[in-house]
């Protein structure tokens, strides 16, 4: 897993395993000892286990524990979800013995990241050398680490459907909770505070907002290194009293019901799954050119450039126009993300790559 710091990647994964057949494929899992949000309790009642490792800045000690790690517990499977880094686990397992091998990419890259984009141009190349199966969280994910013409399989950042679906009620008592009246009118976010996210360019949206829409408030929802800079951001501008930043939350899925509009400016997305969440619940999004079109699962998702703060907040007021919250009906593309139907199907390929490559 890398470092499981509250993202999305961690998110996705836990959410597997809570609905996949435990009795058939159970998950330990690696992590970087430098983690600061593991759930330990919840792995360890649902029968896993975790192993704190050093973490790959410390690459000798780092590769010596995850050979010893594979070559004592006899995984049949290792599945790494460390994009590019995965070259390192995936070596380390091809040298243990272990017989299947997944890399698992769930991100891109973009502007902003200077070191990062370094690293992940170095690695991608060997992306392909220690992997036996390759898997992605969307199309545009998986052609950009494996190539163009790769076979990889993708499996969908699944979500508890019903969960996110949207209720009035729920809508009323979130917004009270946050002290939205009726009138005011709510722009959400989702995701943690790191360059990839952009959160600051949400801020000078919102300034593009407010003399025409005084009554708008920004809501961030996730916590991460960038928030400081990104409050201080918001004073310099003279905007902090119209942004609220409500940390991590066990209630996401109600939150989204109090949004009125949702909006991701992301520099890079393997997928943007909080987009897919936000438009479950009924919310129009607003998203960055950067992210895949396979977020737009409503057919009506607007992708505008991240250098257009104006036409970010064109695009808001038309939404606050309409005055429309619908719930999309199920489709083809929103049944693909129902985590009960997608659990069936990791399980019985994990059951089928054990049978087939395990002997």
């Amino acid at each position: 897993m890398g470092k499981m710091l509250g993202g999305g990647v961690e998110s996705v994964v836990m959410n597997y395993y809570r609905h996949i057949d435990r009795n058939k494929v159970q998950f330990d899992f690696l992590v970087d000892d430098d983690s600061t949000r593991v759930p330990e309790e919840e792995i360890k009642e649902l029968g896993g286990r975790v192993f704190r490792i050093p973490p790959y800045q410390h690459p000798l000690r780092y590769r010596k524990e995850l050979v010893r790690l594979f070559r004592e517990e006899h995984w049949p499977i290792v599945h790494s979800h460390i994009n590019t880094l995965s070259v390192f686990p995936l070596s380390a397992a091809k040298k243990a013995g272990v017989p299947v091998r997944i890399a698992h990419s769930h991100s891109t890259m973009g502007k902003g990241e200077f070191a990062k984009n370094l690293m992940k141009l170095a690695l991608r190349p060997l992306s392909n050398l220690y992997p036996t199966e390759r898997f992605a969280c969307s199309e545009y994910a998986g052609k950009w680490l494996f190539g163009r013409n790769a076979d990889f399989t993708v499996i969908p950042n699944a979500i508890e459907l019903e969960k996110f679906h949207f209720d009035p009620v729920i809508r009323q008592e979130t917004r009270r909770e946050l002290g939205i009246a009726d009138g005011m009118f709510l722009i959400g976010h989702v995701g943690r505070f790191m360059p990839q996210k952009n959160q600051a360019f949400l801020v000078d949206v919102l300034a593009e907002l407010l003399p025409q829409k005084p009554d708008t408030i920004l809501a961030f929802v996730g916590d991460g290194p960038d928030r400081p800079d990104v409050q201080q951001h918001a004073q310099e501008l003279g905007i902090g009293d119209h942004i609220l930043f409500l940390g991590q939350r066990t209630d996401v899925n109600h939150l989204y019901q109090a949004f009125d509009a949702f909006c991701l400016p992301s520099r890079y997305e393997g997928l943007g799954m909080v987009a897919i969440e936000a438009q479950v619940a009924g919310c129009p999004c607003v998203l960055s050119d950067q992210v895949p079109h396979e977020a737009d699962v409503s057919g009506q998702s607007a992708f505008i450039p991240i250098q257009e703060p104006d036409s970010w907040a064109s695009e808001i007021l038309r939404i606050q126009g309409t005055d429309k919250r619908e719930q999309i009906n199920s489709n083809k593309k929103l049944d693909f993300y129902d985590i009960e139907e997608q659990s069936k199907k990791i399980c019985a390929q994990y059951e089928y790559l054990s049978r087939e490559k395990v002997k």
